[in-house]
């Protein structure tokens, strides 16, 4: 999952035009939350799929695990899961 949180933070240090490190200490402050709005969630959703080659639901639980960058993970990684199973 370390790999996934990975991904996620160089894909929002891309975003603000900062080094994953600085993001990842701001995230480490801030309880891992991810501070970012809507607009992103879905570009950040969107590259996460393709690059894993999963199919995140757009239901309630996907959009409660995208508050927080370990439950977004674990959304991916359960959706990589499922789609290994299948």
């Amino acid at each position: 999952m370390e790999d996934i949180i990975s991904v996620i933070i160089d894909f929002l240090a891309e975003y603000d035009g900062s080094s994953p490190d600085e993001v990842r200490a701001e995230l480490d402050l801030g309880g891992l939350e991810l501070p970012v709005d809507s607009l992103l969630i879905v570009e950040i959703l969107t590259r996460i799929e393709e690059r894993y080659s999963v199919a995140i639901p757009a239901d309630r639980e996907a959009a409660q695990a995208t508050r927080s960058v370990r439950a977004f993970a674990g959304a991916v990684l359960d959706a990589i899961v499922e789609r290994q199973q299948s």
